[in-house]
């Protein structure tokens, strides 16, 4: 799938989503939302073991698309359309049993930063910045920040970002839970793509299944917790993965999963 703002390749189970809007920092118009819905679609109908999405330019993506906003007729119709898409998209990237791997250059701002916030796993270049920005334009959060970021950094954190604006360096994003691995810029794609091979090699479904339980560990009593824990790794100890896991485990031996 390539189309004026994404490319999209699958190959081997590695799903490859590039931001592919340089020339105005990967900004998110109604075109760009409406990609992203489609080719999250697509990888969720694909038998696929880790998603890997990358940005063109010096930028990663500084949010949405204010110019293009400004335009429209009638502007509040217009946002409530670009996020209904946009939300789909993200909402279907991290409902996936394959993990998910961001890999961040430049400045990220806004949206760009609730997609950095819904991945896995997320490979930040040393350059990069983090920013909210939301209620300098006397908005507020979208694309899935304020669900994910107070989960990532904590209540307070994630108000002083929202309020006050202040810009996160990757050193600081990695201290407060954004990003989970800061590299120079130049080892971006090597740091990623060792993730990739890790993680495309891995059990899929039991992937998912860790991903669900510790989101929803916080809106869970003990007790409910324990039953989803109890019925989730009961249902994997039956699948092939599952299965294979023991007896390598067993026979002392690298286990070989089908991802499954």
């Amino acid at each position: 799938m390539n189309s004026e703002r994404l490319l999209l390749t699958i190959d081997d189970g590695v799903a490859r989503l590039v931001l592919s809007r340089p020339e105005a920092a990967n900004a998110i118009d109604l075109a760009f939302a409406k990609e992203l819905e489609a080719a999250a679609a697509l990888i969720k109908s694909e038998r696929v073991r880790v998603v890997v999405v990358t940005a063109l330019g010096r930028q990663f993506c500084v949010g949405g698309d204010l110019k293009s906003f400004a335009k429209q007729d009638d502007v509040p119709a217009h946002i409530e359309e670009v996020t209904t898409h946009l939300h789909e998209g993200i909402a279907t990237l991290s409902e996936l049993d394959a993990p998910l791997i961001v890999a961040v250059n430049g400045a990220v701002a806004g949206a760009g930063l609730g997609l950095v916030c819904a991945a896995d796993l997320v490979v930040a270049a040393e350059s990069s910045t983090y920013l909210m920005a939301y209620t300098r334009l006397g908005l507020s959060p979208d694309g899935s920040t304020s669900w994910f970021l107070a989960r990532h950094v904590g209540l307070h954190r994630a108000l002083e970002l929202s309020l006050t604006n202040r810009v996160l360096s990757a050193r600081e994003a990695l201290e407060w839970g954004i990003v989970t691995r800061v590299v120079t810029d130049d080892d971006v794609p090597e740091e990623t793509e060792s993730l990739v091979a890790l993680l495309a090699a891995g059990p899929t479904a039991s992937f998912g299944a860790t991903k669900r339980l510790l989101r929803s560990a916080s809106s869970n009593s003990l007790r409910e917790h324990l039953g989803a824990e109890g019925a989730s790794i009961t249902s994997l100890a039956r699948s092939a993965d599952g299965a294979e896991g023991i007896r390598a485990f067993v026979e002392r031996r690298d286990a070989t999963f089908i991802g499954g």
